[in-house]
């Protein structure tokens, strides 16, 4: 049995025997890969699961920024180094009753505010493919550690594309759900209105089962719907006779040229399976990356100012409230959070409150509006994950050039849709991805869409995506 190379789906027709030994291979992988790696902050090795849920023993990592009993959940910063979680965020306990076994935490970039896991307050995450690059973020670590072969799949969080564009750099698959279709309950808020939980998985048909698992109402989070979504009776259907947008505005911005020609061989891909492919104009497409930049930091202004020294987390004593304050926020957060929430702050003020922010809130309706036009004549639209693969760590110094690493993957969260992203073709090596945006509620639609791109691919061996060798 190469573990590494395990699905889900594969874990599900061992024989028992074999069952009970996938904790143990996962743990020792971990052991072996991850000195070089670095995907993991915490380790669980006395792992505990339960033997009656229908994927008892399937080892699974979580981002830690997602909460978990009796484990760290340090949002990779300084100011909740020491954090134990006092409760199961609800998608683990989800987990948890199927039978999952949950190996570990893993690295993201502080507070899921980057693009790279170079943000982390405690070491960088490398990519599998080539470890002087960067896995994407902010779920970097969960990508590497699927990526890799440590664990089978893990759980990540979108905001502005966190699932995605670290899936499309590491060669997995990545999918966020439609907003309000999991529970955020036990997830740290980075920017509320815009965070959904995502499965990282090595193929598609993984995603919908572990997106089978998670999704649903939750008391505990008034923004969950009752909505029944079925994710996988249909994924094999194929997409003969469906129509497929591809914005113009992609073409504007500087592609990498072996992105844009694996996108193009992506469609023409789709052509052949019988679907239509046609140019569409977003105009409003190209105010996403400000507009997000404004409502994000806004609203992670607002969610972290609970870390103040006094009720959990970090504590500089100062002389006196503010100086403790000060003190514990100085030291406890990195240079990218510290950014975004002076950013949040000033735009949330009353002198610019409506220039910023209520004009940004205006423009978010407008590109949700545009996009739920398009989405009522096409079944999907399609663009590459990312304009680039995975860049060199340390490469990109300035913050606007970062933050463009989003351009594609910011509409879906600004607007409530899923999306996923499959990995299709190499530019230099390195792993390219395919982003499918969908209708609200229509996620079934986006796997099986994303599902046909992976069945009939002529870079997968085995209907999945070859994964990296990694030397031990």
């Amino acid at each position: 049995m190469d573990f590494r190379r395990l699905t889900v789906e594969d874990c599900l027709r061992l024989p028992r025997e074999e069952r009970e030994k996938l904790v143990s291979l996962s743990l020792e992988t971990i052991e072996r890969l991850d000195p070089k790696i670095k995907a993991f902050i915490s380790v669980n090795g006395n792992v505990s699961f339960r033997r009656e849920g229908e994927f008892w023993g399937v080892p699974i990592s979580i981002k830690d920024n997602i909460l978990t009993l009796g484990m760290r959940t340090t949002c990779a910063s300084k100011i909740l180094e020491n954090y134990e979680s006092v409760f199961d965020a609800t998608v683990v306990k989800k987990l948890k009753e199927k039978g999952f076994a949950i190996v570990g935490k893993v690295n993201l970039d502080e507070f899921a505010m980057g693009s790279s896991t170079e943000r982390s307050a405690f070491f960088v995450t490398r990519n599998p493919w080539d470890l002087e690059r960067v896995p994407g973020g902010s779920s970097g670590g969960s990508a590497a550690s699927v990526a890799a072969g440590m664990v089978v799949a893990s759980l990540g969080s979108d905001t502005g594309g966190s699932v995605r564009q670290p899936a499309a750099f590491c060669g997995v698959v990545g999918f966020k759900p439609t907003y309000g279709l999991v529970s955020r309950y036990g997830l740290v808020a980075f920017a509320s209105s815009l965070d959904q939980i995502g499965p990282i998985t090595k193929t598609v048909r993984d995603a919908a089962i572990l997106m089978s698992v998670i999704a649903g109402r939750d008391p505990n989070d008034a923004t969950t719907v009752e909505r029944k979504v079925d994710f996988l009776s249909g994924i094999e259907d194929g997409v003969s006779g469906m129509r497929f947008a591809v914005p113009e505005e992609i073409y504007e911005h500087e592609l990498e040229k072996g992105v844009a020609e694996a996108f193009e061989e992506s469609l023409r891909l789709l052509e052949r399976l019988g679907a239509r492919v046609e140019r569409v104009r977003l105009p409003h497409l190209k105010y996403s990356v400000a507009t997000y930049y404004i409502i994000a930091p806004a609203e992670a202004s607002s969610n972290l100012a609970r870390y103040d020294g006094v009720k959990y987390g970090l504590r500089l004593k100062g002389t006196g409230l503010r100086e403790t304050y000060m003190k514990t926020r100085n030291v406890g957060f990195g240079e990218e959070v510290t950014r975004r929430i002076m950013i949040g702050t000033f735009t949330l003020s009353a002198a610019y409150y409506e220039a910023y922010f209520n004009k940004a809130q205006r423009v978010r309706k407008k590109i949700a509006s545009e996009l739920n036009d398009v989405l009522s004549e096409y079944d999907a639209i399609l663009t590459p994950t990312s304009p680039v693969t995975a860049f060199k760590i340390g490469e990109i110094k300035d913050p606007l050039t970062y933050y463009l690493m989003d351009i594609f993957t910011i509409p879906a969260n600004l607007a409530g849709l899923p999306a996923i992203s499959v990995p299709f073709g190499f530019s230099n090596g390195l792993p390219v991805g395919v982003q499918i945006m969908g209708r609200r509620f229509e996620d079934g639609k986006v796997l099986r869409i994303a599902r046909a791109i992976e069945k009939h691919s002529p870079y997968n061996e085995d209907g999945r995506f070859p994964l990296p060798e990694v030397e031990a």
